[in-house]
């Protein structure tokens, strides 16, 4: 037998000239064997390509996250000022008029250049007129839809371009900046302002959470572990086909260790082709990536730069760790001149060694049991190393556990028999293809029982009941509140609508000094019967209510004849807007109201409003909407919107999250969707190679007369067998992960067994649809002209 090149193997060598020029017969061998050895090639290069293209997406997420951030701030317009800056020719009075649409944000502001040198918005080149706007791109491709004919409603301004990159966070994200006038009577310093600079006036670093911190460790190891365990076993295709290879080296003379170091030669080739594979996937990927939006985060291409530091040590460790695995799995093979002594009957697997690395890892996480968010952060190196051997456990212990499994399994059908022979002859290679879906797994259980059981601290209840109402709009200044009530009463999806006039009452005009106040309360009998117990109800009657939480105050200002004036009167207590405490006035006991409050103070009838009271009161409408029609939150979006471009409806839910606990949960729902589709693509391409390498093999059965379902279901059980003996193993690894981390959180151990299932479950269901895909190819190679040869 002839070497590529024409030279053989003729002798030992050592040092660095033998190895490396056995790292070279071993790179010409992945090349020069013919399209057998250019397909193996291929495969592994993109098993390991698709590895690489994952790993410098997360060598790009600091990059992506920084960059938004940066956008983010840069556009902010936010002053929070207790005193409003002078009108100058460098001011712009700027308005928030964000909205909600199919459940997506929309940013929107209202702009007002009071100079020539106003500040303009990042992405824009100049201010639009009053009555247009400028609009974001996907914004605009809304719009121009059929889905977008509600929001179109809402949003009167006619398009006149688009913004910049700059002046967005992502390449999905709905936006607009739309001219108008008259702002400056409605600044208050939050929702309209006036500015001179974009930006953060109050630059601040946020305090840590270790908790949250030790979210985002775990998050990084469980989503980056099951990219390296594919790796791994990516440049161990075709291992069977190499070993008979090797042999015919050791026939020509080559000795065992130059033997080793050809393989792994052989190895490099692929781990290099799949680095220039994966840049080119990752190049690619990052285009496509500005079409998507996943859990409400887009980004643009530019955003996707892989830190350089990082993205030389993915192009240093991924052939480094080719040649070592290769290294590694060849110490247990004897490969001698006549064959692969594999081939006979192996030693049985150890289990004591196995068991160390997921000890060590509970060792390195038990000294910071209990110590929660109280005392300092985590350790972070023996964070992720606890982790990591946990996870790497999962891999040391499924060959264990496959070929214990397989050499109890009996008999049964044929396809069975099939199945099971060729595991007990194979299982480490049948435990290779799942391992990277059992250490995702394992890591998603755990990650779930930790968010599950910390999530009560960053989650708090709104009180709002939605059970009786799940809307709300404050009626803004200027407009009557029964006509805003009557048109939303007439809205599609509306049920049912509670109008109250809200304000405060005080003992002498608010201006001269702080004085003691209480709540007024104005609506009609049926409104106030939402938050009171009344006697008995009709216009022109006043309560006052008792039992509430600040009983006292209303207790001191209820009497008779007793002058109470509203924040708007003016110093002296002269003019319409005091109201007199008549006689008579009647005790009501305060219920719950649809905002979980216990009201105290004043009710009020409109009969009994004197008039210039209706001035000091502020009005909110409480909205029973039927969430079974249609849209039926944005007809009433639009109907706010048409009494103020300004009104923004507050949809009520029970709960409220903590932002950065939610942006770390989010991040993990994006990162799990990447690695599920690397796992998928890369199951996809380790069945085919296995089948690939078994070509002749069923090809011969086939034309032995066995029947094709019969073959088909053998892989099918091939496939199902390890699968199961790894979900297994990945849930018991994932719940004793979870609870290890949730002891450290200070948090009682429960385990989310919903979560569990659904996990394994969606593992189960990655291996099935990848059994489909791979069905066709198995299908073609069951031909009896499949026993042709050259």
């Amino acid at each position: 037998m002839s070497t590529p090149g024409g030279r053989l193997p003729a002798r030992a060598r050592s040092g660095v000239r033998g190895w490396a020029a056995d790292l070279a017969m071993g790179t010409r061998f992945a090349f020069a064997g013919g399209r057998e050895g250019w397909v193996r090639a291929l495969l592994t290069a993109v098993g390991v390509g698709l590895g690489v293209a994952l790993l410098l997406l997360t060598t790009a997420l600091p990059n992506a996250l920084a960059e938004r951030s940066r956008r983010e701030e840069a556009r902010l317009d936010y002053t929070y000022a207790q005193e409003v800056m002078p009108e100058a020719e460098d001011t712009l009075v700027i308005a928030d008029i964000d909205t909600t649409y199919l459940d997506r944000d929309v940013r929107g502001r209202l702009t007002e250049p009071e100079g020539a040198e106003a500040p303009l918005p990042p992405g824009l080149r100049e201010f639009p007129a009053v009555g247009e706007m400028v609009v974001s791109p996907a914004l605009e491709e809304l719009l121009e839809s059929d889905r977008g004919a509600l929001l179109r409603e809402r949003l009167p301004y006619e398009v006149v371009g688009t913004i910049g990159e700059q002046g967005l966070i992502g390449s999905q994200e709905l936006a607009y900046y739309a001219g108008a006038e008259g702002l400056e009577k409605r600044i208050d310093g939050s929702t309209v302002a006036r500015i001179d600079e974009f930006g953060d006036p109050y630059p601040t670093e946020e305090e840590t959470d270790p908790v949250l911190v030790l979210l985002v460790l775990v998050v990084f190891v469980v989503l980056l572990m099951p990219v390296a365990v594919f790796i791994a076993a990516a440049v161990r295709f075709g291992g069977e086909r190499r070993d008979r290879r090797l042999a015919a080296l050791r026939l020509v003379g080559s000795d065992s260790r130059a033997t080793r170091r050809i393989a792994a030669g052989e190895a490099l080739a692929g781990a290099l082709l799949g680095l220039v594979l994966g840049t080119g996937f990752f190049l690619a990927g990052r285009e496509v990536a500005a079409s998507f939006e996943v859990f409400g985060v887009s980004v643009f291409p530019s955003y996707l730069n892989p830190s350089p530091l990082l993205a030389l040590l993915v192009a240093v460790a991924v052939p480094t760790a080719a040649v070592l695995v290769t290294l590694l799995a060849l110490r247990s093979v004897v490969i001698e001149p006549l064959g692969v002594v594999r081939t006979a009957r192996p030693a049985r697997r150890r289990l004591w060694w196995r068991l160390l690395l997921p000890l060590a890892g509970v060792g390195m996480l038990t000294p910071m049991t209990g110590q929660g968010r109280e005392n300092g952060d985590f350790n972070q190196y023996l964070v992720v190393g606890g982790v990591v051997c946990l996870l790497v456990g999962v891999t040391a212990l499924l060959p264990w556990i496959v070929e214990t499994a397989v050499a109890r399994l009996g008999s049964g059908s044929l396809s069975w028999q099939l199945a099971v022979r060729r595991l007990q002859l194979s299982s480490g290679a049948a435990a290779r293809m799942v391992n990277g879906i059992a250490v995702a797994v394992a890591g998603a259980i755990a990650l779930q029982m930790l968010f599950a059981g910390v999530e009560s601290d960053y989650t708090k209840a709104t009180g709002y009941d939605t059970t009786r109402a799940q809307m709300q709009i404050r009626v803004p200044d200027g407009v009557e509140l029964s006509a805003a009530a009557a048109k939303l009463e007439g809205t599609e999806g509306v049920r049912r609508v509670h109008a109250l006039s809200q304000g405060y009452l005080y003992g002498a005009p608010p201006q001269e000094e702080p004085q003691q106040g209480v709540p007024l309360t104005v609506g009609d009998c049926a409104t106030l019967r939402e938050v009171a117990k009344l006697p008995d109800c009709r216009d022109g009657d006043v309560f006052a209510l008792r039992g509430g939480d600040y009983d006292a105050e209303t207790a001191a200002l209820n009497e008779p004849g007793r002058k109470l004036y509203p924040e708007t009167s003016d110093p002296g207590g002269s003019g319409a807007a005091v109201w007199t405490v008549p006689q008579g006035v009647r005790q009501a006991d305060p219920v719950e109201d649809p905002t979980g409050e216990r009201r105290n103070g004043f009710l009020m009838t409109p009969g009994a409003m004197p008039e210039g009271l209706a001035e000091a009161v502020t009005g909110e409408l409480y909205l029973a909407v039927d969430d079974s029609a249609p849209y039926a939150h944005e007809h009433v979006r639009n109907a706010a919107a048409a009494l103020d471009p300004m009104t923004q409806p507050l949809v009520w839910s029970s709960t409220q999250r903590s932002e950065r606990y939610e942006s770390i949960r989010t991040g993990l729902f994006v990162g799990a969707a990447a690695v599920l589709a690397l796992i998928g693509a890369s199951l996809l391409v380790s069945q085919l190679e296995q089948l690939r390498e078994r070509r002749k093999l069923l090809s011969a059965l086939v034309a032995f007369g066995t029947r094709r379902r019969t073959l088909s279901l053998s892989v099918l059980w091939q496939t199902a067998i390890p699968i199961g003996l790894g979900l297994l193993l990945a849930s018991a690894v994932g719940v004793t992960l979870g609870a290890v981390l949730l002891r450290m959180t200070a948090t009682s151990v429960r385990v989310d067994w919903p979560s569990v299932l659904r996990m394994t479950g969606i593992g189960a269901g990655v291996v099935v649809v990848v059994t489909l895909l791979s069905l066709p190819p198995l299908l073609r190679m069951m031909r009896p002209d499949g026993l042709r040869t050259e």
